[in-house]
């Protein structure tokens, strides 16, 4: 991050001293120590503070850039600072200085009463009324993601008004990416290239200019679909439009960059057994509720491996070396399933869909075959050498073959199936495929063990 043309770091005599100055009631000592900090510095500065701090230095802030640190704070940290403010300053303070998009994250995340007395403090008419319309679209689509602030010139209008209006229209935009194109019903017709503007005859008529190979999405679109698209194409902002075409809003790379983080983030504590999207300042009673879940789960996989265990309870008294080797194929089971399966959600999450299932498994397959070969061998090697029995040694390699290539497919298949009938793949990743693999690598190797010391004695 950057601040005053270098980069900030946040330190404890940073903070020890800012603490001293809002304590002392120094305003212009504290104000010299933020007011060159980029807005993203001082959110940061915000979770070291109490809220009583933090109100201190929002009164310090210009209204522009206390609107940009509000947007710039964690979610918990925003509703928390909210929460203390009257209804009229967040209107004029900040719901004033920003985009639609941010202020209606803002005002989404009060309490409905609230909403309507913020609601009521905005002068601006339209503002509010473009607020009211992303309020009612659901924040996990591309209309919840969406800012109604873009250009719109109409494709008969000429150069000349196309320039007079563009500089009406971008008195309340900060960043022009696109100059979109609309007729007169609003229906989306392309994008204005910038250069043709300053390198055509003014009285050029903006159909004839315009590109028509335009990508957009439609307001329900999914935001993971919103973010594959911006990434395939590498674009900046893109057009969102109605059921009919009618352009509606746009949504912006800083958006999408939001949206990937927590996608992340969601998938990573799901991949780590936990079911809810939760934080380390949470109460104990949600990160339990969190967790709790999966780790039944796991419980219940182990009581069933448990059971597993004690229909060959005979054959693990009888040849005691077998249990030995039963955490080596557990362990391995479950490791396999998850490599398996993380890049298959790995491929999923990044819209790489073009190969068939079938491909896929007999890619996995001939993958799963090769190292099961190599680490049959090894642990072949190793018991050999170690002067364990044949029945043990050969029961212990074919069944590390046959969980290596078990764990493999079925790692590669689950998520293959969620995504099909439209559940997160990345649930396949987490202590699920663990669980799973551990109870039937567990049968798998029994299974083989109480054969082969049939067979070979």
């Amino acid at each position: 991050m950057k601040g005053g043309g270098m980069e900030f770091e946040l330190t404890k005599e940073y903070i020890e001293e800012l603490k001293q100055f809002i304590a002392d009631e120094d305003s212009n000592s504290a104000r010299s120590k933020i007011e060159n900090l980029h807005p993203a510095d001082i959110a940061e500065i915000y979770d070291e503070i109490s809220i009583d701090e933090a109100r201190f230095l929002y009164l310090l802030l210009d209204d522009e850039k206390a609107a940009d640190v509000l947007v710039e704070l964690e979610e918990d940290d925003r509703e928390r600072f909210l929460k203390v403010l009257p209804s009229e300053v967040i209107a004029k303070k900040f719901i004033d200085n920003m985009d639609s998009d941010d202020a209606a994250d803002v005002i989404g995340d009060l309490p409905e009463e609230k909403q309507e007395e913020v609601l009521q403090h905005i002068d601006d008419v339209e503002q509010a009324g473009d607020i009211v319309d992303l309020l009612n679209y659901d924040e996990d689509t591309a209309g919840g993601l969406m800012a109604k602030e873009l250009i719109q010139v109409n494709d008969e209008w000429t150069i000349l008004t196309c320039l007079r209006e563009m500089r009406k229209q971008a008195e309340d935009i900060d960043e022009v990416y696109y100059v979109y194109v609309v007729d007169d019903d609003d229906i989306l017709r392309g994008t204005l290239p910038l250069k043709k503007l300053l390198t055509n005859d003014p009285r050029a008529r903006i159909k004839e200019l315009c590109k028509r190979d335009i990508i957009s999405v439609k307001v329900d679109t999914e935001r993971e679909d919103v973010a594959a698209v911006m990434e395939k194409y590498d674009l900046v902002a893109l057009p969102v439009v109605d059921a009919i075409g009618r352009l509606v809003g746009r949504i912006t790379i800083d958006d999408v960059v939001d949206v990937i983080r927590e996608e992340a983030e969601k998938d990573y504590q799901m991949i780590s057994g936990i079911s809810e999207d939760v934080e380390s300042s949470d109460s104990v009673w949600l990160l339990t509720r969190a967790r709790i879940p999966w780790l039944a789960i796991g419980l219940g996989g182990g009581i069933a491996a448990s059971v597993i265990i004690g229909f060959f309870e005979e054959e693990v008294h009888k040849y005691v070396g077998l249990a030995s080797f039963m955490p080596l194929i557990a362990a391995m089971g479950g490791n396999v399933g998850v490599q398996s399966s993380s890049i298959v959600v790995q491929s999923i999450a990044g819209g790489h869909k073009q190969q068939s299932t079938i491909n896929k498994l007999l890619k996995e397959f001939m993958v799963a075959m090769l190292n099961a070969l190599i680490l049959g061998g090894i642990i072949f090697g190793y018991s050999f050498l170690t002067g364990n029995s044949w029945p043990l040694t050969l029961s212990i390699a074919i069944a590390m073959v046959a969980v290596i290539i078990f764990a493999s497919l079925f790692g590669t298949i689950v998520p293959i199936l969620l995504d099909k009938f439209k559940i997160d793949p990345a649930l396949a990743t987490g202590p699920f495929i663990t669980t799973s693999n551990d109870i039937v690598g567990m049968a798998i190797y029994l299974l083989i063990a109480r054969y082969l010391f049939i067979i070979l004695g």
